[in-house]
């Protein structure tokens, strides 16, 4: 069969039903392939394009030698606006929950995902709580089909994922510390400190007959900051009475 490049691949249509159903009638579980296709080629030529389709072809060889049935191809194309929505990933991931296939073949773990050691770790768990398998095709030790490997492959990614969440957490806390420092009332990112202004001169100003906007100006502030003070102070006023 000619090979089409990714982008041009009927993709999640072709269904036989689950994997487990498929082996009771005798059959080889099928499998699926995930790739992953970054669409900087519109910047950078077909260089970028070109290296996915080639990951694609030695996947198909792989799965070929080792006589499974491909029975769906999930490729996703991240456009260079930024965004990060993968809809064949997220299809991928429906599929496996309903068994779909029994086996997910990969190019390398970080073009499976890149958001990080612990969203990585859940998704290969949860492949795990499904029955469903992996194998890395760059990363021999990532295949389920060695499970004492697989144990200590995921013990490790477990390690590390509760090493990140830590480094995370005292990143976290360190920036609070250092918000508050630098006048932030609620530990808000700095570039946002808290401003008093003294409202007691202000409404002594106001009542000489001076507009907000050009005591605002003659303090440094935005109108509408000022403003919204104003309003504070007076809620507050009504209050207390």
């Amino acid at each position: 069969m000619p090979l089409t490049p990714p982008s041009l691949l009927s993709r999640g249509t072709h269904r036989v039903g689950d994997a487990s159903e498929i082996k009771s009638l005798g059959h080889p579980p099928p499998k699926a392939i995930y790739t992953r296709e970054s669409d900087s080629s519109k910047n950078e030529g077909w260089a970028t394009r070109q290296e996915t389709l080639n990951q694609l072809v030695q996947l198909r060889e792989f799965a070929a030698k080792q006589g499974w049935e491909i029975i769906t191809e999930y490729v996703d194309v991240m456009s260079g606006s930024g965004k990060r929505e993968r809809p064949r990933f997220l299809a991928m991931m429906q599929d496996a929950s309903q068994r779909k296939f029994d086996l997910l073949l990969f190019w390398s773990l970080d073009r499976l995902s890149r958001e990080g050691i612990v969203k990585t770790l859940g998704y290969l768990r949860q492949f795990k709580g499904w029955n469903v398998g992996w194998r890395s095709y760059t990363q021999p030790f990532l295949d389920t089909g060695n499970a004492m490997v697989t144990d200590i492959v995921l013990s490790v990614l477990a390690a590390v994922a509760q090493q990140e969440r830590i480094t995370i957490s005292e990143r976290t806390i360190a920036g609070l510390k250092r918000a508050r420092r630098e006048g932030t009332r609620s530990g808000k990112p700095p570039g946002r400190p808290f401003v008093n202004v003294d409202m007691v001169k202000v409404a002594k100003r106001r009542a000489k007959g001076e507009s907000l906007r050009s005591i605002a100006s003659d303090l440094g502030l935005s109108a509408a900051l000022l403003c919204k003070r104003s309003a504070e102070a007076n809620a507050k006023q009504r209050l207390a009475t």
